[in-house]
């Protein structure tokens, strides 16, 4: 039996969430899972949030663009969404309309913003640990044809694949460890929206761009994503990322 091309690159894309150096960047290894779910599966985009220390409120992380940011952002607000409910009650959530029946009436204020976005469905799986909610990996879908199971049941692996890089450097971490890693990549997500505004402004770019340019400037250079952006929000650009693209 011979492999695809994409059964090659979703075999390629576990095994590099799975493996990170045992200093990684949280926040980069969950940027990256929403970047390869939107990539890998039909789906606008996808974002990540996450449970508070408590575990009774839920908090957007990141997301694979602005738009899947921006919607995150007003779940938060409104303290009502996919997002919210599936980090919450950490379980799975099919593929559900929000132009009927019962999205619209499971998330009345949220449903209508997602729709003017141009998002008509949205799916869920888990982020999580044996005993530890960690939060939810949600999909915002644009168009037909809808994820099919066996890409949800692809994007749960992707989630767990994740799950255990944060769990596992030389031995499996205790759930304060990974509490802590969660907390640090809460507080670099400040400090790369802050950068990303910052190059935006510079160079006239949209903020997608913006935090393209900074991934793979750090990448170039082997550097962490938090500590560029941290040092891009003290002021200090480096000249070649205000070159702009020809």
């Amino acid at each position: 039996m011979s492999s695809t091309d994409r059964e090659v690159r979703i075999a390629r894309t576990i095994l590099d969430l799975a493996h990170r150096p045992a200093d990684f960047d949280p926040l980069e290894l969950l940027h990256d899972l929403t970047a390869q779910a939107s990539t890998l599966l039909p789906v606008r985009c996808a974002g990540i949030t996450v449970l508070g220390h408590d575990g009774t409120y839920a908090v957007y992380i990141t997301a694979s663009d602005n738009l899947c940011l921006a919607l995150e952002e007003e779940q938060s607000e409104l303290n009502e969404g996919p997002c919210v409910d599936s980090a919450r009650q950490q379980r799975p959530l099919p593929v559900t309309s929000l132009t009927r029946p019962p999205g619209t009436l499971r998330w009345p204020r949220f449903a209508p913003r997602a729709r003017q976005a141009g998002i008509t469905a949205v799916a869920a799986v888990v982020l999580r640990l044996p005993q530890l909610p960690l939060g939810a990996l949600n999909l915002l879908i644009a168009k037909r044809p809808y994820p099919s199971r066996r890409d949800l049941q692809l994007a749960q692996t992707l989630a767990d694949a994740t799950s255990t890089a944060m769990a596992f450097q030389q031995q499996l971490a205790d759930q304060d460890q990974v509490r802590s890693q969660l907390q640090n990549a809460l507080d670099s997500r400040v400090v790369i929206e802050q950068a990303k505004g910052v190059l935006s402004a510079h160079l006239g770019i949209d903020v997608d761009e913006a935090f393209k340019r900074l991934r793979a400037h750090a990448r170039s250079r082997q550097q962490k994503l938090t500590e560029l952006s941290a040092q891009i929000a003290r002021g200090n650009v480096p000249a070649d990322l205000l070159t702009p693209t020809p």
